[in-house]
């Protein structure tokens, strides 16, 4: 009877450690959120400085994915993060319309130019973006393209299109497939041309040899949105821990933030606050 009683013992402090166990894991999961974003907000160390003051506020520990916002929009879409913040609004429109998001926010803009190097051998400085591009195809000089369906891919392409200029397979045009940072360092090393948001050029400045040479025209706006992954749509979203992070974006004290962030540095802001503006 010892010996059962023993067993009996045994096998609830068992159960009780498993049982433990997982209200743990449960726990730690509910308190974890999967933030998939673009590279350019993690390149300007935006998210550096802002995670850290979510994370002590909210009481949540942020996962942060930069794949850029074409893998963002999949895995959001896939049910595979639990909050986005991109800047693609054509593609983010299909996600908020088949309900794959919601709770979709305006957060703040910056804006794409081109940079290149000094001697600017295309000749394109003061042009409009499609006339700069066009300037670039005609002399075959060497460009960078992001080429990973990142939202400065999608506005690159868009400028391609704009130009009536086809560049896929030019021996002048090359693909990095990685992220901003990584891309403007590739140019400079090959006195290339390439498509930046302003606020990762700024960031590297002073680690590449490339100047702005066009800028200013309206296609060349870069907004970014931060939006929810559906949780009636997808259940093992953290749907409270992607609201929280949304609130905190949009928040009058975050959005200031986001205004001053770098501002002294650079002498102009990074990124400019928008929530609740229309744009």
């Amino acid at each position: 009877m010892k010996r059962i009683s023993c067993r009996l013992c045994l096998f609830s402090v068992i159960v009780a450690v498993v049982l433990l166990a997982g209200t743990s894991v449960l726990q730690a999961q509910e308190k974890t959120i999967i933030l998939a974003t673009t590279t350019s907000t993690v390149d300007t160390g935006l998210l550096d400085y802002l995670v850290p003051i979510f994370e002590k506020q909210a009481g949540y520990q942020v996962k942060t994915i930069s794949a850029g916002t074409g893998q963002a929009l999949a895995m959001g879409e896939k049910g595979e993060a639990d909050v986005l913040l991109v800047h693609a609004p054509e593609a983010e429109k299909k996600l908020v319309d088949n309900g794959a998001v919601i709770n979709y926010q305006l957060v703040m803009h910056n804006d794409f130019v081109i940079v290149g190097p000094a001697a600017d051998p295309a000749g394109i400085k003061g042009k409009p973006s499609a006339e700069a591009f066009k300037a670039i195809a005609q002399k075959e000089t060497a460009f960078i393209s992001r080429g990973d369906d990142s939202g400065t891919h999608k506005k690159e392409l868009s400028i391609w299109k704009k130009a009536e200029v086809t560049p896929a397979g030019a021996k002048w045009y090359q693909e990095s497939g990685q992220g901003m940072g990584a891309t403007l360092l590739m140019a400079s090393e090959k006195a290339a041309y390439t498509l930046t948001d302003r606020g990762t050029y700024l960031a590297q400045k002073a680690n590449v040899k490339l100047q702005i040479l066009s800028e200013g025209d309206k296609t060349l706006l870069n907004i970014y949105h931060v939006m929810q992954v559906n949780p009636a749509k997808f259940g093992k979203v953290n749907a409270a821990g992607g609201k929280a992070f949304v609130e905190f974006m949009i928040a009058p004290e975050t959005q200031k933030k986001i205004g001053e962030f770098e501002k002294d540095k650079y002498g102009s802001p990074l990124f400019f606050p928008d929530a609740g503006k229309q744009m």
